[in-house]
């Protein structure tokens, strides 16, 4: 029996290192907005129930999309950070405290079904959330405010983070909450979920799986979408 899931996808920024006159979520790849492209992915998940999109209270190009017909796909309006938004689709998600949620970035469009799967497998074995990542591979260096390198750091527990994120409803709702009272900044849920103690588990992810940030990422980004289902 499949796993009962929900999907949320904060979508209310306005992608604006992009340089785009629309925000960066509809952009087009492959006769596809990145959003619907990101939306496909958490909807070809087994066992997925809803994914409730956050939008900006001002999006006028949401309704254009065919796949907000889905009856699995709800809106809400989101709010000025991420974690605002996030929170608001949550509070809307149709599940008891109990269930699991996967947050998915709106600009991860080449995300494979197959991680999640894994993410979930793994999440649901050890009843603890977790999120797809990448070791890191790379020399990292820290730097001071001038830019200059303060030392080099070990890199063999070093990941980035990437979505899906995988969580109990009500327990990453209460996170969320504590994070905004508080006025703390978190970048990502499970930086939520750190922040009051809760485990995360780190689910090798895929390199295609990257956040399309920079114009010149569409183009990798629509070089992966034309090789799906190849291993690249």
């Amino acid at each position: 029996m499949s796993t009962v899931l929900h999907g949320v996808i904060p979508a209310a920024g306005t992608g604006s290192r992009m340089g785009e006159s629309i925000p960066k979520q509809y952009l087009r790849l492959g006769g596809k907005t990145l959003l619907e492209h990101s939306l496909l992915a958490l909807l070809g998940v087994p066992g997925m129930q809803t994914v409730t999109l956050a939008l900006h209270p001002h999006d006028t190009l949401a309704r254009s999309l065919d796949l907000l017909s889905d009856s699995r796909v709800h809106t809400v309006t989101g709010g000025p950070q991420r974690a605002d938004s996030v929170l608001a689709a949550l509070r809307a998600v149709p599940a008891n405290a109990a269930d699991w949620v996967l947050v998915h970035d709106a600009a991860r469009p080449c995300l494979q079904v197959a991680d999640v799967q894994r993410l979930v497998a793994r999440v649901i074995a050890r009843q603890a959330g977790g999120i797809l990542a990448e070791p890191v591979v790379d020399t990292v260096k820290l730097a001071d405010e001038h830019g200059r390198v303060l030392q080099t750091l070990e890199r063999s527990r070093l990941w980035r983070a990437q979505t899906p994120q995988m969580f109990r409803l009500g327990e990453l709702t209460e996170a969320l909450e504590s994070a905004l009272a508080a006025g703390d900044p978190v970048t990502d849920e499970a930086s939520a979920m750190e922040r009051l103690g809760f485990a995360v588990n780190l689910v090798g992810g895929s390199s295609r799986n990257f956040k399309v940030t920079l114009p010149e990422d569409l183009a990798l980004a629509e070089w992966y979408l034309s090789r799906q289902g190849e291993a690249v």
